[in-house]
Formats: structure tokens, C-alpha cells, sequence
């Protein structure tokens, strides 16, 4: 990052700060954001820079694999009761008109899913309590193998504690007071059984089952034509039209396929 950039996030708790607080490594951060310190420079740090260049690729695959697109790339987000607290998004979803988090990753061939989970969930948590999302995605490139999308629903009290942690850590950088390092905010379990539910007595399920109904097969129809057009689509090919809608593809290779205008 430039200097300029570096001067900025000395300015707000971003959303990898936030697996510093939660895991209790206050004074190392907080030298950071009084400037005693400088962050790691990881300009040539191999597996942070191809997390960088695959990131466009990343949600190119999050795109295709749930049909939602992604906007928000690189947007900055401020928390709007507290203005340290922020982040820069990798992209936000809209589901049922609300926005959900989407947090890329390229990690190890050898990475064990569940314990990507762990170590980015508070990530995630954090830019649901900067955003508002009570969903979040985490978009995983393992090695050069496969594609996961983790889905993280936020976890009420446990962002209520996360932003007790912020704030009191915050009051430290404000008041310039060196802080002491924390006990660990552990990530909270995920149920050992899952619940069974009966929506019958629910109207907004019944609307959304009626929606889902109505529209199932045409949705079916609506992926294989997609993949019927895209496949038309020679590598070389940026812009396709024709028959009231255009294709165009991205620097990423992804094809987007939208009406006419």
C-alpha cells in the first residue's frame, strides 16, 4: 500500500485488525495504529500477493457458483456510530434486498476448511457489524484445486462483544495509553444437531415457498440457457450481442450476460 493508504487505516480498526482484538494481541496493534510501528510489509509475501491477483477470479467463481453479483470491490465502509471503526470490502451480495459480506480467500492446497472458517470468521463478523450484513460469505480458492463458499450468519452476540472489544480498544489509541494483550474471544461453536422447524404457520415462508415454486423451473431453464450462450462465446470474444441482450467478459475471463439497453 502507499503511504497515503497506510496513513488511512492508521485511522479506523479494519477488518483484519479485528482477529488481532478478538484474539487478545492488543499492544502489538495498538503500536500500529499510533504509528510506534509500522505493519509487516507484504509487497513480496507470495501467498498474500496471489490472494491479491486471484481476487477478481475468486468472485468470478463466487458469481457463477451462486448466481449473485458482486459490487462494493475495494469500497470503504464506516461503522455509523463509530467512525474507527471500518473496512474495505471485497465485495457485497444483495440477497432478498439485503446486503451480505463477500471475504476472498486463496489459501493452501493443504488448508483444512473448518479452520478457515475459524480464522476468518471474525473478519467476516466484523464488516456484518460495519455493513449491517447478517450474512456473510466466505469465498475460498484452496490451492489450485477447488472452489469452497463458506456461509457465515452472523452471530448476535458474539459481534455485540466484538464491539465491546473494538471500542474499549480504541479508547487505548485515543487516549495514547499502551494497552495490556487480552484473553482470546473464542469463535462460537457451530450447533452439535441441527434443529428441525415447521413454517407452516409462517406467511413470509409461504410467499417465499409460492415464489420458489412458481419459479423453480424457469430458473432451471435460466442457468442452462446462460450456459448454452457462454459456451457460444470464443476466448478471444470480450463482446457478444444479439437476440435483445449482450455479453461482455471481464479482465478476470468472466462472462456477464445482461438485456439490451
Amino acid at each position: 500500500m502507499t503511504p497515503k493508504q497506510h496513513a488511512e487505516r492508521r485511522t479506523r480498526i479494519g477488518g483484519s485488525d479485528a482477529g488481532k482484538i478478538v484474539d487478545g494481541l492488543w499492544h502489538e496493534l495498538w503500536l500500529e495504529k499510533t504509528g510506534r510501528s509500522e505493519p509487516a510489509d507484504l509487497s513480496w509475501v507470495l501467498p498474500v500477493q496471489i490472494g491479491v491477483v486471484t481476487e477478481p477470479l475468486n468472485i468470478a467463481f463466487f458469481e457463477h457458483a451462486t448466481g449473485y453479483c458482486v459490487f462494493a470491490q475495494g469500497s470503504i465502509y464506516r461503522h455509523p456510530d463509530y467512525r474507527f471503526i471500518g473496512a474495505t470490502l471485497d465485495g457485497l451480495a444483495l440477497i432478498a434486498d439485503a446486503p451480505a459480506v463477500v471475504q476472498c480467500k486463496h489459501v493452501s492446497a493443504f488448508a483444512k476448511i473448518d479452520e478457515v472458517e475459524r480464522r476468518y470468521f471474525p473478519q467476516v463478523m466484523h464488516e456484518c457489524l460495519v455493513t449491517g450484513a447478517s450474512l456473510g460469505f466466505l469465498s475460498v480458492l484452496i490451492g489450485t484445486q477447488r472452489h469452497e463458499i463458506i456461509e457465515c450468519r452472523r452471530d448476535s452476540a458474539y459481534v455485540a462483544r466484538l464491539l465491546e472489544l473494538e471500542r474499549a480498544f480504541w479508547s487505548y489509541v485515543d487516549r495514547d495509553i499502551p494497552p495490556p494483550d487480552q484473553q482470546a474471544l473464542p469463535v462460537p461453536p457451530k450447533p452439535e444437531q441441527w434443529r428441525v422447524v415447521d413454517f407452516a404457520g409462517s406467511n413470509s415462508w409461504a410467499t417465499a415457498a409460492t415464489d420458489w415454486l412458481a419459479h423453480h423451473t424457469a430458473a432451471k431453464a435460466f442457468n442452462q440457457a446462460e450456459k448454452a450462450l457462454k459456451a457460444l462465446i470464443e476466448p478471444d470474444v470480450g463482446k457478444a450481442f444479439g437476440g435483445g441482450i449482450t455479453a461482455t467478459r471481464n479482465k478476470a475471463g468472466a462472462i456477464t450476460i445482461r438485456a439490451a439497453t
